[in-house]
């Protein structure tokens, strides 16, 4: 028999909010994060602004100790490490205080890539011969595996411990994988969640492959427009979503809090095959991706009441939603509510995916639908395919039955989550 799965404690650090209390109100009210980048514009970037954390330095006080504080330079591993002990907080769980692990619990906590700063300080002092200079912790930053490592020793967790890279789909991927360790009885639970670095050596590459806006660098909140016909390409942006997974039966035993069920979902690839490229994807394989989660999930298309889509202000955007509609057997006014969180916070990379889980979860348990911004001007093949009253521009309070996210990443690989309100007592 196995355990239901369910998520009880949730972590965000974000372009729009840094913790929970702050995302949600952003979120719900339509706040942009996206900001005017002056480093950006000093390196003569296309796109000069981004979705960047407003993190304060007494912010991480709680969370490291002063040598962290001196020697950490990855702002991945700070925004999940941030993160991913906020949903610890957040699911009532205290920190370890035995000698011993705790052998229920681990994660699979995800990154695009980890350390760039730090990377390129060794890169300078290397080339200025000062190895001995590096310092104790440059390949500890740098690892991929760094903001897995950093958790499991603040948690103290005896479990599983790693971390997954999957491009955009990174987030949306370690819930499944943690889902499953949960599932079939590995583990009792499990922190979930990705992270991604800040600044112009993560958002270069974005900038040198004309992907980015740069028709907005004087009014950076409209800069992130996805399903809008004047959408230029994507803002980036970073931080970290976290959400602790465990069974309903701990979750219950422990009176905890409860924000939504995972009822599974599915990862797959295009191959790189029929439309699919290592930066496009196959839509074969995103419709198979959709329709397999359902059935993984147990539930049928008609009963899905929100999309949260990956949507990332591109001209892929229209095609995402001729997609789902094909995958989902709806259309028009019968298509469910859809939104998409980048036009708030742009596009956080590899850390995208489990921000906007968050984001599902909230409106799952709390009942509401975050506005769209930015789409006052529909893009018209998209309206082939959805009634506009279905892409909501104000906030919705809606009592929320079942959420299907999805995530779509480089190297033409998905994956799709389906979450299901689990009721109150």
């Amino acid at each position: 028999m196995h355990n239901r799965v369910v998520i009880t404690g949730l972590g965000v650090v974000a372009p729009n909010g840094i913790g929970i209390a702050a995302f949600r109100e952003a979120i719900k009210n339509g706040i942009s994060g996206i900001r005017y980048e002056e480093q950006l514009a000093a390196l003569q970037f296309s796109c000069q602004i981004g979705g960047r954390p407003p993190l304060e330095e007494a912010m991480l006080h709680p969370y490291f100790d002063e040598l962290e504080l001196k020697q950490l330079k990855a702002s991945g591993i700070i925004y999940g490490v941030m993160a991913g002990m906020e949903a610890w907080a957040d699911a009532g769980l205290l920190l370890l205080q035995e000698a011993s692990p705790d052998w229920d619990s681990g994660t699979v906590f995800g990154t695009g890539t980890s350390g760039v700063d730090k990377f390129r300080e060794a890169v300078y002092k290397l080339d200025e011969l000062q190895v001995r200079r590096l310092g104790s912790t440059a390949v500890t930053q740098t690892m991929a595996s760094g903001i897995s490592a950093f958790l499991g020793g603040k948690l103290g967790l005896g479990n599983q411990v790693t971390t997954n890279s999957s491009a955009c789909t990174t987030g949306a991927e370690s819930l499944l994988m943690a889902y499953e360790r949960v599932k079939y009885g590995h583990a009792k639970r499990m922190l979930a969640g990705s992270t991604s670095d800040s600044g112009p050596y993560i958002w270069g590459g974005f900038d040198a492959m004309k992907v980015s806006t740069f028709r907005h660098n004087d009014h950076p909140e409209a800069g992130s427009r996805p399903m809008s016909a004047s959408a230029s390409g994507i803002v980036p942006g970073s931080g970290a979503g976290a959400l602790l997974l465990e069974s309903l039966e701990s979750a219950l035993e422990r009176k905890a809090t409860i924000y939504a069920e995972v009822l599974g979902g599915n990862i797959n690839s295009g191959g790189q095959r029929n439309g699919g490229s290592m930066t496009a994807p196959n839509s074969e394989a995103v419709q198979r991706c959709i329709a397999d989660a359902l059935m993984q999930a147990g539930v049928k298309a008609e009963d899905i009441d929100l999309v949260n889509g990956h949507l990332t202000a591109t001209g892929k955007d229209a095609e995402e939603v001729k997609n789902w509609s094909a995958a989902l057997g709806r259309s028009g006014a019968d298509f469910p509510y859809l939104n998409a969180l980048k036009s708030q916070i742009g596009h956080c990379l590899g850390a995208s995916g489990s921000i906007e889980l968050v984001a599902a979860a909230l409106q799952l348990k709390e009942g509401f639908i975050f506005p769209n911004i930015n789409c006052e001007d529909l893009h018209p093949d998209i309206l082939e395919y959805v009634d506009p009253e279905r892409i909501p521009r104000q906030l919705l309070y809606k009592d929320l039955h079942l959420v299907a996210k999805a995530s779509f990443g480089f190297g033409d690989v998905n994956a799709c989550v389906i979450l299901k309100k689990y009721p109150q007592s």
